[in-house]
């Protein structure tokens, strides 16, 4: 097997993997949470109980709030060069960028019929903020983004209330749509699940990822992304080692004490509101370093031939990422739901870590046995020939 650093090849492989290995982490998590269902039958002895809490304590650990940054990190990268190749050949990526941005938040709001806490309606939306930063300078486009990963509005809240003591936080929107949502995800009537869906599990999904920085962040990630393509990082692997291995050791240096920090400040204040936008802040610069951490060690495994044999089988499965993410959602809501096999009450955590294990393995034979006789997953090919329209 030839490593791809020394194969010339087009496509930039290990981001391909790396996709692949983000969605198979979605994958995962979504099936333990019961694709946001969260109801679970009681442990049937002590063992299962443990072992219940350490599956999930772990897979949180190691891939929640990570593995989205992960994705919405290459959605910059993507938008960088699918810009870079227009210009190449003279032309202006951005009004035809909005329109598959248009197409996106449509197929996210058939994603969002089966399962209420998808991504892609977010993605489409908070998208648009790379239109008007793609000509600016590296150095201006990274102020930007390290502005918004500090979560300014989760400081502006913060000193709200702190000069504001008689401010006391309400009841989250969120909280009040997914109270909504629950009945439908555990009853029959498919329709009446869309429909719910559609509406309080879109206002769900959205105003969670406002209460909890997740906008700010994805649309610093997009960035980030963006300049991880102007800078090559991704090309030319043996170039960049040295700025990888010091991604990595300053994101382990960041980690641990945001990790402690997570824990213990939020909770110096009896203030709920000063309490919970601390807390967001931390945890969403806890989650981005150890995100930083996964993503170079990724590159640098990648680099060392025996893991590359097994790391690059996951790049089939990120070329396909859009399939894999909408046909996740679409099994996954059939397996748990009340409108399919209504297992959510029946699988525990430990099962259903087990159910993810069985369709990830189902899905990435399947993109492996269909990009062999197409250059394209069946959903990727849509959007690009959608986005193409006319031309």
């Amino acid at each position: 097997m030839e490593h791809p650093l020394n194969s010339g090849s087009p496509r930039i492989e290990v981001v391909d993997a790396l996709r692949g290995f983000a969605v198979m982490a979605i994958m995962l998590l979504h099936n333990i949470e019961h694709f946001n269902f969260y109801s679970f039958p009681e442990a049937s002895s002590a063992f299962m109980q443990a072992l219940d809490k350490s599956i999930w304590d772990t897979l949180f650990f190691l891939f929640g709030g990570k593995a989205y940054a992960i994705f919405a990190l290459l959605f910059g990268f993507s938008f960088y060069i699918q810009m870079n190749n227009q210009e190449k050949k003279g032309k202006d990526f951005r009004l035809r960028f909005m329109w598959r941005q248009v197409l996106l938040f449509f197929i996210g709001c058939v994603n969002a019929a089966f399962f209420p806490g998808e991504i892609l309606v977010l993605y489409s939306l908070v998208g648009f903020v790379l239109v008007p930063f793609c000509k600016l300078k590296n150095k201006v486009v990274l102020a930007i983004a390290i502005f918004l990963m500090l979560q300014p509005l989760e400081w502006g809240k913060f000193f709200y209330a702190l000069f504001n003591s008689e401010y006391i936080r309400g009841e989250e929107l969120w909280r009040i749509h997914a109270e909504k949502m629950y009945p439908f995800l555990a009853g029959s009537d498919f329709w009446s699940m869309v429909k719910s869906n559609l509406w309080d599990g879109q206002w769900f999904s959205i105003l969670w990822a406002w209460d909890y920085g997740r906008i700010c962040q994805t649309a610093s990630l997009f960035m980030l992304g963006m300049l991880i393509g102007r800078k090559g990082l991704f090309h030319s692997l043996k170039e960049h080692d040295r700025f990888w291995k010091s991604v990595l050791l300053f994101a382990l240096i960041c980690f641990v004490p945001l990790y402690y920090m997570t824990n213990t400040i939020p909770g110096l204040w009896e203030n709920k509101m000063m309490s919970a936008s601390m807390n967001t802040i931390l945890s969403s610069l806890r989650n981005f370093s150890f995100m930083a951490i996964l993503v170079a060690s990724f590159v640098y495994l990648w680099q060392w031939l025996p893991v590359y044999k097994v790391l690059c089988k996951l790049a089939s499965y990120g070329k396909m990422s859009l399939t894999n993410y909408l046909t996740q959602s679409m099994i996954g809501s059939f397996i748990y739901y009340g409108y399919g096999l209504s297992l959510y009450d029946d699988l525990g955590i430990t099962v259903s870590f087990g159910v993810g294990i069985v369709l990830f393995l189902l899905q990435i034979s399947f993109c492996h046995w269909w990009l062999r006789r197409y250059r394209q997953g069946p959903f990727e090919k849509m959007w690009r020939k959608a986005t193409w329209v006319g031309v």
